[in-house]
Parts: C-alpha cells; sequence; structure tokens
C-alpha cells in the first residue's frame, strides 16, 4: 500500500532530493547546513522506513522496489551536485565515480538475479560502507561552512574514499556471486 508509513518514509527521501538539490543554488552557509540537515534527515528515513515495515510486519513490494531507488537516487544526486559546484577536490572525484558505477552495477546484478529468482542479501561490510557513505556526505554538504576548528571538508573526502575502497570490495564480492549464478554454477 502506498500509503503505509514505510513506503511514504521512503517516498519521502525521494521527494527531497530536489529540495537538496536547489540549495547548491542558493548563496551562504544556511543553505549548506539546510542540505546537510535534509540528507541526515533521508538517510534517517532509510533506517526507519525498514524497521517500521518489518516491526509492523507490513512489507510490500512497493517498498523493497523503491527503498534502494531511492537510496541510489539520493546518494547520485548528492554527488554529482558535490562535483559539478566543484564542493570535492578532483582528486575526490575518483571515489565519487567509484561509488556511482558500483551502484549502477549492483542494481543491475540484482535485476537479473531477481530473474533468475536468486536473492542477494546485503552484507555487513556493505552495511558498513553505506554508514561510512552517509556520514561522507552530508559532512561533505556542510564543507567550509563547518566551524573553522572542524576540518569538515577534508573528514568528508576521507570519508568518501573509506566508502569508495568498501565498494570495490563489496562490489566485487556481489558480482563474484552474481557470477555463479550466471555461469550456473551452484553456490
Amino acid at each position: 500500500m502506498v500509503t503505509s508509513l514505510p513506503n511514504l518514509l521512503t517516498i519521502s527521501r525521494i521527494l527531497v532530493i530536489p529540495v537538496i538539490v536547489a540549495t547548491f543554488y542558493l548563496p551562504g552557509e544556511t543553505a549548506r547546513w539546510t542540505a546537510c540537515l535534509l540528507f541526515i534527515a533521508a538517510a534517517i528515513t532509510d533506517f526507519f522506513d525498514g524497521y517500521v515495515a518489518r516491526r509492523r510486519n507490513s512489507v510490500s513490494s512497493l517498498g523493497r522496489f523503491l527503498d534502494p531507488i531511492a537510496d541510489k537516487l539520493l546518494v547520485a544526486a548528492v554527488l554529482l551536485m558535490l562535483t559539478a559546484f566543484d564542493r570535492v577536490t578532483q582528486f575526490s572525484v575518483l571515489p565519487a565515480l567509484v561509488i556511482l558505477l558500483r551502484e549502477i552495477l549492483v542494481s543491475g546484478l540484482r535485476e537479473h538475479l531477481a530473474e533468475l529468482r536468486v536473492g542477494m542479501p546485503v552484507s555487513r561490510l556493505a552495511k558498513w560502507k553505506t554508514g561510512i557513505q552517509m556520514t561522507a556526505l552530508p559532512t561533505l554538504l556542510v564543507g567550509n561552512a563547518a566551524p573553522h576548528w572542524l576540518p569538515a571538508q577534508l573528514i568528508g573526502e576521507l570519508c568518501l574514499w573509506v566508502a569508495a575502497a568498501l565498494t570495490l570490495i563489496t562490489g566485487w564480492d556481489y558480482l563474484r556471486a552474481g557470477l555463479k549464478h550466471m555461469n550456473g554454477s551452484p553456490q
């Protein structure tokens, strides 16, 4: 059901994307902090939509479909905007690219495996990757608007690199597991 609380939380994550994007076109530190807070709120809904759905036994096909899409849209939009507005160094465009490419690869792989009726559960390491990534992005959204004693830009870019490294590892793990099913080999 579209109007269930878990689905509404997921949909809210998609609806906040244009608002976060709009903050890039506004001057001043308030816009950066607004983007950061909106991103954090969206990241929190990612936890609660699944938690509430499981707790209320209201897991739906729509929710299973939309949840990973909402996550990927949010992350991709923020990474692209940070890059487009030179809010990451040229050196840190590389981990952003790695993260985007892995998301596309895993999405395609999951779609193909779903046709084969094979599930691909999220690994513990992938959850760590997501946590670090969800720390990097709001930190980068604030960037130079952070208090002078807090090197937010440096922290955000370091976290982005760590997330990209974990992205490569988890992406390879998913690809290797998926290839076994594509080649007809048993797990």
